[in-house]
């Protein structure tokens, strides 16, 4: 089963919180207009980054529900519906099916689990919504989810669409390729790399600050025009580079705030940023060519 309208950059969306923790939809509602106006295809909600499995099941709902009703016509979201307990996953599955999402996502289930325990959470899933699915094929955090015939495997589950795969093998992304799936690359780092063995587009955490150059990036890609392509994926990897040296979600929190859009905090267990990694991220950006973000808001890039 393949989407075709389903591809392209699509931000994995941070979520705002106030200081209490609770969802503030005034932030995520400009925090998408914003990546909206960068020409992004779409958003990917309460994901890892968007600290979804660390919030209640009834705002991870007013989250998808903010987002839909945020979304302009002919933009796509996909909505992460991953949870500790199968019941939960699928409650929110049913309803982002409800809400018209695009594509419902999920991690595979977090522990000691088999992969016949994976698969049957997979076919569960897909079977209770009308809305299609993308697996995450994420090795770091599952390992036992492994190589191309299982991912194969977990394709073939009928209802699911494709899979955001969070991998740098991308040999094994060119292997799943030869079926028709939807097929996101999942680490920034790579993205056009990805594109060329085959990927539909992106799902990823820097989009949030740097939306323009990966749709930049993309566009790149389509028109082949390699060369140009493979000199933004360079800039696009020198704020990676930045960013990876800090904790990953409150330190694009903190950049966002400094970009004018306060998102909050991240939630517990997740720490903030030291007051000294703070001044270090700062530092580090102004000796960037990414100096802007630390300026305030402003129309650059």
């Amino acid at each position: 089963m393949k989407t075709p309208n389903l591809r392209g950059i699509l931000p994995a969306v941070v979520t705002p919180f106030d200081e209490n923790e609770n969802f503030a939809p005034a932030a995520f509602e400009r925090l998408l207009e914003r990546l909206y106006a960068a020409g992004v295809h779409g958003v990917y909600i309460c994901g890892h980054t968007g600290e979804g499995l660390l919030q209640p099941l009834e705002q991870r709902k007013r989250v998808a529900e903010v987002a839909l009703r945020s979304t302009p016509p002919g933009k796509s979201v996909v909505v992460h519906v991953g949870a500790y307990r199968t019941a939960d996953a699928l409650e929110l599955a049913r309803h982002a099916s409800r809400l018209g999402a695009q594509a419902i996502s999920s991690l595979p289930p977090l522990g000691p689990y088999s992969f016949a325990e994976v698969r049957a959470y997979y076919q569960a899933l897909a079977a209770v919504s009308d809305t299609p699915v993308l697996v995450y094929y994420y090795p770091e955090i599952c390992p036992v989810v492994q190589g191309a015939q299982q991912i194969l495997e977990l394709l073939g589950i009928p209802n699911v669409m494709g899979l955001k795969f969070s991998d740098f093998d991308l040999y094994t992304l060119s292997l799943l390729r030869r079926r028709d799936c939807v097929i996101f690359n999942g680490r920034d780092e790579v993205l056009i790399a990805g594109l060329l063995m085959g990927a539909d587009g992106g799902i990823g955490s820097f989009y949030n600050l740097i939306p323009e150059l990966l749709v930049e990036a993309f566009g790149l890609v389509r028109a082949n025009r390699w060369e140009a392509a493979r000199q933004v994926q360079e800039r696009i990897n020198e704020l990676v580079e930045i960013g990876l040296r800090f904790p990953l979600v409150p330190a694009i929190k903190t950049i966002l705030r400094w970009r004018g859009l306060d998102c909050g905090p991240a939630l517990a267990p997740r720490r903030g940023l030291t007051d000294e990694e703070s001044r270090r991220l700062g530092e580090l950006l102004q000796a960037s060519s990414f100096e802007y973000l630390v300026s305030g808001p402003a129309d650059r890039r």
